[in-house]
């Protein structure tokens, strides 16, 4: 291989790999398409190359479709209902780690606060509205209609660092997805399900939920589909020392 066509495919590789990294969104709305079993296998090969501490590789993946999967969704559905109507509820169902702050605060507020604003004005859910905001938020525990669910586990008894290698296990698997034209959503509302979800996949003691994710393909038409999330330029989060 010559110089020039060594830079060349460098060039073609960074361009590929920003594409990919730079398309995926999270996608709320799947159509009707099934996803092949070798595909999901291959992204989960692909996933699975994702560095860990000592090569200790955490992650632990349950694929849902058909008939398992709309159980898992009636009975979780079934759980958020009764929360909403009785909010007492809410005591038997609480997630086993914290994913989100208890408190928020700036500049984080003001970024979730955009987020949530901006995805609801597409669905024209004003503010207020608890009962189209409730039938949205359920919209996780149908998967947004993508016919494979995944929950991924993760043994409670590692440390904090496995959930920063499973991170980039997660990221590789959406990533793979994209290139090959499939979507995804990850989702930490499964979590606090949790016990509900653990026993439908036959999980063992020692693991507990670390996240769910819908997979499939995008509902092009769907409004929710065109929110693009802002990002941060990278010199105001970044200092260079030297």
């Amino acid at each position: 291989m010559t110089f020039s066509e060594e830079v060349k495919m460098r060039n073609e590789v960074k361009e590929a790999v920003d594409s990919v990294a730079l398309s995926r969104s999270s996608i709320r709305a799947f159509i009707d398409k099934p996803v092949p079993e070798n595909e999901i296998l291959e992204i989960l090969r692909v996933a699975s190359r994702a560095p860990s501490g000592t090569n200790i590789q955490p992650w632990r993946a349950y694929v849902l479709r058909g008939t398992p999967r709309d159980e898992l969704v009636d009975k979780v559905c079934r759980a958020h209902d009764a929360v909403f109507e009785n909010p007492s509820c809410a005591s038997e169902y609480e997630e086993e780690y914290d994913y989100y702050s208890e408190k928020w605060f700036e500049p984080y507020l003001a970024r979730r606060r955009q987020n949530g604003y901006e995805l609801y004005g597409l669905l024209g859910i004003a503010k207020g509205d608890k009962v189209a905001m409730h039938a949205q938020h359920q919209r996780n525990f149908r998967f947004f209609d993508a016919p494979v669910g995944i929950m991924f586990t993760l043994n409670r008894n590692l440390g904090r660092g496995a959930i920063l290698d499973y991170g980039m296990f997660l990221q590789n698997f959406m990533l793979a997805a994209k290139s090959r034209g499939i979507d995804t959503c990850p989702q930490a509302a499964w979590n606090r399900f949790g016990k509900i979800i653990l026993t439908h996949v036959g999980a063992g003691p020692d693991e507990m939920l670390l996240c769910g994710m819908a997979l499939g393909y995008a509902d092009a038409s769907a409004p929710e589909n065109r929110l693009v999330t802002p990002r941060e330029e990278p010199t105001n989060f970044t200092s260079f020392l030297g």
